[in-house]
């Protein structure tokens, strides 16, 4: 299945005991790029994140949020800073005396002087907490992949519409293209009747420049190749994965042969064939830049 590089997928859940709110969002990107906004202290699931979604995502520029609420405070360590304490006290005690303030310092006054307490909080067991995020990045994953696939079915849809269209285009001048030589047979040949009047045109003369002039406008090559390229792309839309890279190389090779085909035309209705041809050429090209 083609799938496009643009997502996003939300999940929250109650893991162990953790609150875990996980958002993956991704555009387009030219390779994998990988980014995460995570919760203060859980800055080793990153790598975990990166490594989990590398292995689902060949190409986008990916972003990841993770909030966790810790189960409870149960291994917190409340510290409290002896030195500063000791120092509060005694400016107070000293701003009582020297001003005869009654003494009524307790340990609510000094518990709120600022920078008192530290609370230390026990490592988290990363295994653990990678064990609970998990499956939450699991659960927004499924609407993640969804709008990536349904948005990448719709523009292979439209691509595969646009291919056959270039085909129209080719058969047409594919029919035209001989037309011209034998127009120019003809003119060519009248030319010279008007130049000669009465005299015999020369057939073998008109012939070999009709010869050469075929061959200067002659574009089978180069249709042959251009169907060639359609029918390479179309067989990759339709068998899917992350074909994103190859699809803009033959999208390349494509709008050459075009150009090719439009140097060598020397027919207005060739000309403006060609046109038509390399607007739909362009219009899968920025197609092509968000799949994946």
């Amino acid at each position: 299945m083609v799938t496009s590089m643009t997502g996003f997928g939300r999940a929250q859940e109650e893991v162990g005991g953790y609150n875990i709110l996980v958002e993956v969002r991704s555009v387009n990107h030219r390779f994998f790029d990988f980014s995460s906004r995570i919760s203060r202290g859980y800055g080793f699931l990153e790598e975990k994140l990166r490594s989990s979604l590398q292995a689902r995502i060949a190409r986008g520029k990916v972003d990841v949020s993770v909030e966790l609420d810790a189960p409870d405070d149960a291994d917190a360590e409340v510290q409290v800073n002896d030195s500063l304490a000791a120092g509060y006290l005694a400016a107070l005690r000293g701003i009582q005396r020297r001003y005869g303030i009654p003494d009524d310092i307790t340990v609510g006054t000094v518990a709120r002087c600022p920078d008192l307490f530290t609370v230390r909080r026990k490592p988290a067991d990363e295994e653990q907490v990678w064990k609970a995020v998990e499956p939450v990045l699991n659960e927004a994953l499924i609407p993640f992949f969804a709008m990536r696939e349904a948005e990448g079915k719709r523009l292979a849809q439209d691509m595969l519409g646009r291919a056959g269209t270039i085909i129209g285009t080719v058969e047409k001048i594919e029919r035209r293209s001989p037309e011209t030589v034998d127009e120019y047979r003809r003119k060519l040949k009248e030319r010279i009747a008007d130049m000669l009047g009465n005299a015999e045109v020369d057939e073998q003369r008109v012939l070999t420049e009709a010869a050469v002039f075929a061959d200067k406008v002659s574009v089978t090559e180069e249709t042959v190749r251009l169907r060639s390229h359609i029918a390479q792309f179309t067989g990759m839309l339709e068998s899917g994965g992350a074909i994103g890279r190859r699809l803009d190389f033959l999208v390349q090779e494509m709008n050459r042969e075009a150009n090719t085909i439009g140097s060598k035309c020397v027919d207005a209705s060739i000309a403006h064939m060609v046109v038509d041809m390399k607007a739909e050429i362009e219009k899968i090209r920025e197609q092509v830049q968000n799949i994946e």
